[in-house]
């Protein structure tokens, strides 16, 4: 047995009070993008996988919302969110 690193599993673990807070701003942003005619998913998913604030409107202020929160900590909550609608 080897006591390479890569072959230990990593826990990782997030504040509950984050995920309510990624959560309004997902909502918000979403709002926004919605009202200035965008497709809110593909903006949304432009910025997560790029991390570039301009797939983000700044109507609202939902650019500067949601860079309040690191890209893993939104990504958290969809995928949160998802599993738990099974």
């Amino acid at each position: 047995m080897s006591g390479d690193a890569s072959e230990n599993t990593m826990m990782f673990k997030f504040q509950y009070e984050d995920v309510n807070q990624a959560r309004d701003i997902l909502l918000m942003v979403y709002d926004a993008l919605k009202e200035k005619g965008y497709n809110p998913i593909n903006q949304l998913v432009g910025y997560l996988l790029s991390g570039d604030p301009a797939y983000i409107t700044s109507h609202n202020n939902a650019r500067s919302l949601i860079r309040r929160l690191e890209r893993d900590e939104l990504l958290e909550e969809l995928v949160k969110n998802y599993l738990d609608q099974r």
